[in-house]
């Protein structure tokens, strides 16, 4: 089941939340999250073959790094305290299951356990939607 979750975030047919706000940086927080979350789609398909699924981990790395810019651009447009509260929350939370979602994938490589990295990545999937909520 995770992995069947995970391949429809990776169709890029389901846009699970979307920004109403249309200054630039919320789109680019937008497109962040979305190309993060296709990125973390390819994993069923990519887990098998051990070079692309190398070449898509580094691809993770840098969409998380970028949506983690996006997200302090949106800080910037940011005028409510609470509402500011609420995003460095969500970011916070987004960083620790990226961690984990790390930890998950070193276990992998010795263990072999795909069903544990497709459940990180959904973990991953919906602390990316959090923020997109937190901003919504």
């Amino acid at each position: 089941m995770p992995e069947a979750i995970l391949k429809l975030e990776g169709s890029g047919e389901q846009k699970d939340v979307l920004l109403r706000r249309h200054e630039s940086v919320f789109r680019n927080l937008q497109h962040r999250a979305d190309s993060l979350k296709l990125i973390l789609g390819r994993i069923p398909d990519e887990i098998s073959d051990r070079k692309k699924f190398l070449d898509t981990i580094k691809d993770i790395a840098h969409a998380i790094k970028h949506l983690l810019d996006a997200v302090n651009e949106v800080f910037t447009q940011i005028g409510v305290a609470e509402d500011r509260h609420r995003l460095d929350k969500k970011k916070k939370d987004f960083v620790k299951y990226s961690k984990r979602f790390s930890t998950t994938l070193k276990d992998f490589f010795k263990d072999n356990r795909k069903n544990a990295v497709y459940i990180s990545a959904n973990h991953l999937v919906h602390q990316t939607n959090q923020i997109l909520l937190a901003v919504a």
